[in-house]
């Protein structure tokens, strides 16, 4: 079950060829310790494309490195006028890599290194109510039920998430938006927001589409 999970995800592209700068072993256990920005509470983030307007509500309470991470580099304007390089009818579109290619993430400008962040995954408890966050494990890999404990944000139609390689702390820049529901990937991929306005327009996005510019328009508390 776990190579034909495998299979599927690298079929249809979300396994890319990232390139890691530095390690990520500290990530393996507990909260990690790395300088990464983090937010709580919700933003709203507007992502103009080339095809038309998108917002974004990301969720700092549920994925606050994650969301912290994209605002980030919205406030950069990184994403300006980086392009959808990869588009799969009836489950993602995927953006945000400067090569363009599917192999490139963020350089920081301080460290001179690709910045990359932990998968991120809120639980929920066995009561039904928000648990813990899952730092740098996927549910198949930490034994949990993903039926009887699912992320408290689950891969349904318009949630944008992070694109990572097989390594699940290998997440820099690149973002994804389901154009359908996506069981498979519950637990496994980190989801930090979901769209609220433009979903018409994120379906008519092409390969190539550009991203005109990101930009948040509602200020996370930090």
């Amino acid at each position: 079950m776990k190579a034909r999970f495998l299979r599927i995800l690298a079929g249809f592209g979300l396994v890319s060829a990232v390139v890691l700068s530095q390690t990520m072993a500290s990530y393996g256990q507990g909260v990690p310790s790395a300088d990464l920005r983090k937010i709580s509470g919700k933003a709203t983030i507007e992502i103009k494309t080339s095809a038309g307007d998108i917002e974004v509500e990301v969720d700092g309470d549920s994925a606050p490195i994650t969301s912290g991470n994209f605002v980030d580099l919205a406030e950069r304007g990184f994403y300006n006028n980086l392009t959808f390089h990869r588009v799969e009818p009836g489950f993602v579109i995927q953006g945000g890599d400067p090569n363009g290619n599917g192999t490139g993430g963020f350089i920081d400008p301080k460290t001179r290194q690709e910045r990359v962040i932990p998968l991120e995954i809120r639980t929920t408890n066995k009561d039904g109510k928000p648990g813990e966050i899952l730092y740098g494990k996927t549910y198949s890999r930490s034994g949990l039920n993903v039926r009887q404990q699912p992320p408290v944000l689950t891969h349904t139609e318009g949630v944008i998430a992070m694109a990572r390689s097989q390594n699940p702390n290998s997440a820099s820049s690149q973002f994804y938006i389901t154009l359908s529901a996506t069981p498979p990937l519950n637990g496994e991929y980190a989801v930090f927001g979901k769209v609220t306005k433009g979903m018409d327009v994120v379906k008519r996005i092409k390969l190539g589409d550009k991203i005109v510019s990101v930009k948040v328009l509602s200020k996370p508390k930090s």
